[in-house]
């Protein structure tokens, strides 16, 4: 497949021949920097499972909530988003700098087309400070020795795992990453997490098929879990209300979307 151009930033480390969820997200989400081969299995898995375009909104906008929440309720002023993916409107810094100018953002990322926008996520207040690290949320403790260049890890920090868990497919290794990043962080800390479920009470069954079709087409392969196994990322955390609960209803208004099936949470370390 032949490629009249990059998107901005590109870089030749970016494999265009094959569907990347960062460029494909962003293609559900109405966003310029995908390519053919991300619109064609975007499309496919849409045919499939029609509300993926909304579980993608609706993360988005559950990260804006949260951001906004733990900036303005919780007197968050350092955040740590692993996982950033591609840089749209309303970035973690852009939140939470409205809020707090003084606020301290390392975003964690090491997909090749994100690390190629990464200076878009650089941009923050002056008063404040926005950092982009290059690591893999298989490794936590490289992510809190180079986090803790930016971070006062002695201070409560905002921790934003959003769709990035369903990526570690094993499970245990899962709740181990979450257990070791908030065990870095002191009391007051905050976790907001975001997983696509297999729950059928929200409509998660369809999912399935769709997954298959991803992890046989795309990279990096992912997996959805039952709303229990995501329930143990929080283990030792308190959640605050309303709870894990489909992340389309977190905090949302009463004329909020329908319920998705990806789970949305915050949760706090006593």
């Amino acid at each position: 497949m032949s490629e009249s151009h990059t998107p901005s930033g590109g870089s030749a480390r970016l494999n265009t021949g094959v569907a990347h969820n960062a460029r494909v997200w962003n293609y559900w989400i109405g966003g310029k920097d995908n390519y053919e081969v991300d619109r064609q299995v975007g499309e496919q898995v849409a045919g499939m499972f029609p509300v993926i375009r909304e579980i993608a909104r609706a993360d988005r906008w559950f990260l804006g909530r949260a951001v906004r929440f733990l900036a303005e309720e919780r007197g968050v002023r350092q955040f740590l988003d692993i996982g950033t993916g591609l840089p749209t409107a309303d970035n973690t810094h852009q939140i939470a700098q409205r809020i707090a100018p003084d606020a301290r953002i390392v975003y964690v990322d090491n997909d090749p087309i994100v690390l190629a926008h990464a200076r878009t996520l650089l941009t923050g207040t002056h008063e404040g400070v926005t950092d982009y690290i290059e690591a893999d949320v298989h490794d936590p403790a490289a992510i809190v020795e180079r986090a803790s260049a930016t971070l006062d890890f002695t201070k409560p920090v905002g921790v934003m795992m959003l769709g990035i868990l369903n990526f570690v497919l094993d499970a245990e290794k899962a709740r181990e990453i979450a257990r070791q990043i908030m065990a870095a962080v002191p009391a007051g800390s905050c976790l907001a997490l975001t997983h696509p479920t297999t729950d059928e009470e929200l409509g998660g069954e369809g999912q399935i098929a769709a997954m298959k079709f991803w992890n046989e087409n795309a990279t990096p392969p992912i997996t959805a879990r039952s709303g229990t196994d995501i329930a143990a990322f929080f283990e030792g955390l308190e959640l605050l209300e309303p709870g894990l609960v489909s992340c389309s209803r977190w905090r949302a208004d009463a004329d909020s979307p329908a319920a998705v099936p990806q789970y949305g949470a915050v949760a706090v370390k006593p």
